[in-house]
């Protein structure tokens, strides 16, 4: 049997009712807000990725999906959707836009890490991007989107806050931060000490015990912000406080993208485990540059479609509504004009569905039961409408039988 690839997964109908339940909240919290949907290619060029998120990041040099177009190219599977967001501002033209330009996503990406509880090689993510704007109201507004989405969704998540400055501060405490590592390599991982001069700041991100015992005495990129940016990060909590949106700081904080300025968060959930990530994001004034555009400064988040599902447990799905079943007897006239009164049916607005697995009546009759159909019609020599919550039924020629249901009067 030919199974779908490990780290990725089939969508099935129960699955797809919650991610529509997820989507119809997206789609009101964000747009309530202003923000517009888009959507970006699978592939991108390779360049993009390189150059945005940072060609040191895990994603860039073991996580990505790359592949020759046959003409030379490079192309890769988009693992993370912020930067593509960018570009498609600078190809079209968005700066011409009253600003902030204000975007969502829900989209697929792709990451070649080792599948885990709620991660996968193939997932999904919510995102929202507010390009054209450095006012600290931006990052605490997204910061409450996303609060009120997991809200919504019943996930249970606490906030951690913190700030990475500007790239020019994190070059110095880089520096520093590189001169404690070397001083205390006995007290790193392997993995650690490898990329000390790679990505000094993930050893703050390692799971190895001893590491992050070594890394409770390093020094903290909060305590070396220059007054701008401790400024604008004050700013933030000061609105966050006013929101009632309770967080915590974290100035041990790292994501694993290089394009990350100022404001950065993370929404986390006991309910996940190990891995009780559920979304974040933060500032990235300096990424559109970066990949060729003017400079902008610019704020964001992701956040993992499986997994806020997975923490958000059970949520209210409704049922599919059947206005009308028509059931046949045996004759091939019937069948035909069954199909004609279906295809009526649904032309006139209402949900209809046919007999279509050659079932006897009385297994079609129990399907339309098991369907909680509103209405069943019974086509043959002569048609009877069945109303199934008044339990009445009654003769009448084909031509009512939609006429009647749309008035919704009683057949008897």
């Amino acid at each position: 049997m030919i199974q779908v690839p490990k780290g990725t997964f089939d969508v099935l109908p129960d699955d797809a009712a919650r991610r529509e339940v997820l989507e119809a909240h997206v789609k009101r919290v964000l747009g309530a807000a202003g923000y517009l949907r888009i959507e970006t290619p699978t592939f991108e060029a390779t360049e993009l990725f390189a150059r945005g998120v940072g060609e040191s990041t895990d994603i860039v040099q073991k996580e990505m999906y790359s592949f020759d177009d046959g003409a030379g190219r490079s192309l890769t599977l988009r693992p993370e959707g912020t930067a593509p967001v960018c570009r498609a501002y600078i190809e079209h033209g968005m700066h011409k836009l009253p600003q902030p330009v204000k975007l969502w996503y829900l989209s697929s990406f792709f990451r070649a890490e080792a599948p885990q509880r709620g991660r996968y090689r193939q997932f999904w993510q919510v995102g929202a991007e507010a390009i054209g704007s450095a006012a600290p109201e931006v990052d605490a507004e997204l910061i409450v989107l996303l609060a009120e989405l997991l809200d919504a969704l019943g996930v249970r998540a606490r906030l951690r806050l913190a700030s990475l400055g500007s790239p020019e501060t994190r070059a110095a405490y880089r520096e520093e931060l590189t001169e404690f590592l070397r001083a205390h390599s006995d007290g790193l991982s392997g993995e650690v000490r490898a990329r000390i001069e790679l990505n000094p700041m993930r050893a703050f991100d390692a799971a190895d015990t001893r590491t992050q015992q070594t890394m409770r005495d390093a020094p903290k990129l909060l305590d070396r912000l220059a007054s701008e940016d401790a400024e604008h990060f004050a700013a933030v909590r000061a609105l966050l406080d006013d929101a009632d949106v309770p967080y915590e700081l974290d100035p041990t904080l790292v994501r694993g993208l290089d394009y990350y300025t100022r404001t950065l968060f993370e929404f986390t959930s006991d309910d996940l485990g190990a891995q009780s990530g559920v979304g974040g994001g933060g500032r990235y004034d300096r990424l559109i540059e970066q990949i060729g555009g003017a400079p902008t400064p610019a704020c964001g988040w992701a956040a993992g479609v499986e997994r806020m599902l997975l923490a958000a447990g059970e949520l209210p799905v409704a049922p599919e509504l059947v206005d009308l079943f028509v059931a046949v007897r045996s004759e091939e006239g019937d069948r035909r004009a069954a199909f004609s009164l279906v295809r009526q049916a649904r032309q006139a607005g209402l949900q209809a569905q046919m007999e279509l697995a050659g079932r006897s009546l009385k297994g079609q009759l129990r399907h339309a039961d098991r369907i909680r159909a509103r209405y069943v019609a019974v086509v043959g020599e002569t048609t009877t409408l069945r109303d199934a919550e008044a339990r009445e039924e009654r003769e009448l020629t084909l031509a009512d039988v939609i006429p009647t249901i749309l008035r919704g009067s009683r057949l008897s």
